[in-house]
Order: structure tokens, then sequence, then C-alpha cells
């Protein structure tokens, strides 16, 4: 998984409320246990007409926001199935991380488990945000994890908390494979061990 530190990047706006995941990744592309090539079906009800053309409306179809790296959303993010291609649609489009007011649990933790960074701010900060998002190719964002710190295109600057550990494993790269191979010697001693003491198992 890659090291989150430091971002700087378009935001997007998107307001809408109660995005599920079924929204952000139809369930006719699941059928792949790839966590590349989903990025071209994100958001693929709204982003697509029915004859499979662009529809120019949707937000990450417009030219200044074709390079999102950051997504400010309306509230109670990711909610409905807890499908992991979510969160790998996401980070495969380019984004790494998403503002709201809320999300939904288990599409949260799927974030940091994917190098995506989900921060949780109260209404009024995220009403900022999304403002400076609609400035288009000029909203050029800046999210520094180690600060916790998110700096607006005119230079504000907004403080948001994150867990200490979900933090360190995205400042490392870190996701549950990478957390258990840390423990590699001990895990091989480990069964080095046991296979001593009980060669019948």
């Amino acid at each position: 998984m890659d090291k989150f530190n430091k971002l700087t990047g378009i935001a997007a706006p998107m307001p809408l409320v109660n995005i599920d995941t079924d929204m952000i990744i139809p369930k006719l592309f699941l059928k792949t246990i790839k966590r590349s090539g989903l990025g071209k079906n994100l958001f693929d009800e709204m982003r697509y007409n029915e004859d499979g053309s662009e529809n120019p409306d949707f937000v990450l179809n417009k030219p200044a926001y074709r390079e999102t790296a950051i997504l400010v959303a309306g509230d109670n993010f990711g909610c409905g199935s807890s499908r992991e291609h979510a969160p790998w649609a996401i980070k495969d489009f380019g984004i790494t991380c998403v503002i709201s007011t809320s999300f939904a649990d288990i599409f949260f933790s799927n974030c940091f488990k994917n190098g995506i960074l989900p921060i949780v701010l109260p209404q009024e900060q995220v009403d900022i945000l999304m403002k400076d998002a609609q400035k288009g190719a000029n909203a050029r964002m800046s999210v520094d994890l180690e600060a916790q710190e998110i700096t607006t295109s005119d230079g504000d600057v907004i403080n948001f908390n994150v867990d200490a550990f979900k933090k360190q494993c995205l400042l490392e790269g870190l996701d549950d494979i990478g957390l258990t191979m840390q423990k590699a010697d001990s895990i091989s001693k480990f069964e080095t061990m046991s296979a001593s003491d009980r060669p019948w198992v």
C-alpha cells in the first residue's frame, strides 16, 4: 500500500447525501478481485448515459475535475453494502482523500486499509471546503496527515482528528498484510518451534 503523508490536488464537490456503495461502484462490476481497473466505472450510473456516453453534467466529467484527488462529499458517504470494491474504485480513479460529515463504518475502515484518508468534519467546515471545491481547477487543497491539517486554496487551515493507529498505518503504508508481515520473524520462529514440538500437526 502506498504511504500517505501530504496530498495537494484538485478537490471536487459532491454534496449528495447517502451516496451508497452501489452508487460508488455498481454491483455488475464486482466480478473482479483485482484492485486496478475499477476507476473507469466509479460512479458509473451517474457518470455515463444509457448509450455509454459521458454525462457532461456529472462533476467528475467536467474538464476542471478530471484530475480530482480529493472528494468533498455529502453526509453518510459510503453507506449500503460492505463492498471493498468501493474504495478500490475511488483509489483507482486517483482520489485518495474523501471529506464528509459522516461515513458508513465499514466503508470508513476499508478506506484506511486501501490507502485512502477519510476525514470527518462538522457541517460548517465541510460547507467551507465544498464552496472552495466549487472553484474548479483552482481549488487545489492540501491535506497534511502528519499535522492533521487541511489548507484551502485561499490558505485557510482546518484541523481534523484521526485515530492514532490508523494514522500511523497510512503514514507507513501498512495494510492488514503489511501489519502481519512486520511480525514475519516471530511467525517464522513459532512455525519452526511448532513443527519441532508437534510434528504430527
